[in-house]
């Protein structure tokens, strides 16, 4: 099932108690009032405990929590509640290193090694070819779904880059968008070497000290009296979820592609920053740099024109570009979006893994970029294919990511055709079912037969002209059967959305 099937099956066991919130103060927009409705309405639909919400909408900033820390000892959600945003955080990365760009202490369009001479992947030749920018806009090439756990001392970032060299590379460096968490991690080493400081000390320096941003850290002790959104998880063998302390926990290593914990009134505020004209922590020309000449474009769940440094950029039927990042981690699941041209910028963080849910609702359909920002994403009306037109995307599809403790883990499925459309088949079982809306790009549809507009994702061609990968959630999965010497153990459950993404 898609995501959005599987969270509203779960919840309809009614898990998660609705907690009353208090009365708004003062007069809010109509439109402000609709998306809290919305949020509380998601929260008991889909089955989540805290939310936390900033938006900057008219000239005017809201923020607000909904629902509860955890559900074993709950307090209230407020907007400086801390949150792990998990893979946004690599739009601070991408900020710390424009500030050494502005200092010129790092050029963006040079080569990974003129920085780290020792770095190489399994593929030393096309790793010597990477540039810094390919690493921030996801198209290094190497696998990226690479967790492992190096430790919690300050040389975990050191140790986790220098075993990178077991990476394969997927693509030729700067050619195929594929979401790449070990490159974000790269890039916090690089931060290191060129500054001689810890990621984290130099990220607090340059970024989150000069622009206040008291509720954000990577160390809890960094945040005094911080009010913690503890993780819940699915538990099957309740039907429901479960407060999760321990998967609060993200090895140091990762830290630079998604270790940043942050309230909502923090997040909207970054927001904002990118928005504005520029100041102490970075200029507005970098500012404006972050979210200019896209890499190859592609999808990750939404279309998009391609990535700049870290920002992910989406087109839109009107025209405005939508600059945008999400994060998910165990239990905890955020999004954050602007459209520059529309002053608008909205925050949605969950302590929930049904959260996805609801930000699938906010952040992928058009449902808030049309009421605030006058938006929406390009059409994507289901087609119905014949079954030639369907044979080239047909068969057995895999990707791999490495686990916290090294092992490899292949996830492997089948796509077959259906009434004019794709089936993704996995362990035997229909998981999800896709529609053609152009040439290789797809939605995602409910099995049943619905019409929901949902996730987007699409195929990647070779140079023969044949589909070689289909990349879903941002991740390249190979056509063809996988290397058995190489595949590592077989995944167990399917999951399109990663651990950092």
């Amino acid at each position: 099932m898609s995501r959005r099937t599987l969270l509203g099956a779960t919840a309809a066991g009614g898990f998660v108690t609705a907690v009353p919130q208090p009365q708004r103060p003062g007069r809010v927009p109509s439109t402000v009032r609709e998306l809290e409705e919305k949020i509380q309405a998601g929260m008991e639909k889909y089955g989540i405990a805290g939310v936390g919400l900033g938006l900057w909408y008219g000239g005017k900033e809201h923020v607000r929590g909904f629902g509860v820390t955890r559900t074993d000892a709950p307090e209230d959600v407020d907007g400086d509640t801390v949150f792990r945003v998990a893979s946004t955080t690599k739009t601070f990365t991408g900020a710390a290193v424009m500030r050494l760009v502005e200092q010129g202490r790092i050029d963006l369009d040079r080569t990974v090694r003129s920085y780290l001479p020792g770095f190489r992947t399994a593929d030393a030749a096309a790793s010597s070819r990477v540039t810094v920018r390919q690493a921030l806009n996801h198209t290094a090439g190497w696998l990226g779904d690479f967790f492992l756990d190096t430790g919690d001392d300050s040389g975990a970032l050191a140790r986790y880059v220098a075993a990178m060299d077991r990476l394969p590379q997927l693509t030729p460096p700067g050619t195929v968008f594929g979401y790449n968490n070990a490159a974000l991690s790269l890039a916090g080493r690089l931060i290191e070497v060129v500054t001689r400081r810890p990621y984290e000390d130099e990220v607090r320096r340059r970024l989150l000290d000069p622009l206040h941003l008291t509720r954000s850290g990577f160390f809890l002790d960094e945040i005094p009296g911080a009010r913690v959104a503890q993780p819940h998880v699915y538990d099957p063998t309740t039907g429901g979820i479960v407060v999760a302390p321990q998967a609060w926990r993200i090895p140091r290593s990762l830290y630079p592609a998604g270790g940043l914990i942050s309230s909502a009134r923090d997040q909207i505020r970054w927001a904002r920053f990118h928005l504005g004209n520029g100041g102490r922590a970075l200029s507005g020309r970098s500012i404006r740099a972050m979210r200019s000449r896209p890499g190859p474009g592609g999808t990750l769940f939404v279309e998009l024109d391609g990535a700049g440094v870290t920002w992910m950029l989406r087109p839109t039927a009107e025209g405005p570009t939508v600059v945008q990042h999400g994060g998910d981690w165990a239990g905890q699941h955020s999004g954050l979006l602007m459209v520059p041209a529309r002053d608008f910028a909205l925050t949605v963080l969950t302590n929930s893994d049904a959260g996805t849910a609801l930000l699938d609702d906010l952040f992928i359909d058009d449902w808030a970029l049309r009421r605030f920002a006058r938006v929406s994403n390009l059409p994507a009306p289901p087609l119905t294919l014949t079954k030639a037109e369907l044979a080239p995307y047909l068969g057995t599809y895999s990707g791999q990511q490495i686990d916290l403790d090294g092992t490899v883990y292949t996830q492997e499925f089948e796509l077959v055709a259906d009434s004019g459309r794709l089936v993704l088949m996995f362990g035997g079982q229909a998981v999800d079912g896709f529609a053609f809306y152009r040439k290789d790009h797809v939605v995602d549809l409910p099995l049943n037969g619905g019409t929901e507009e949902g996730v987007r994702a699409n195929f990647v061609r070779g140079p023969d002209g044949t589909v070689q990968w289909f990349r879903l959630g941002g991740r390249l999965a190979r056509r063809g059967a996988p290397d058995t010497a190489r595949s590592g153990r077989r995944a167990t459950t399917f999951n399109p959305r990663s651990l950092l993404s």
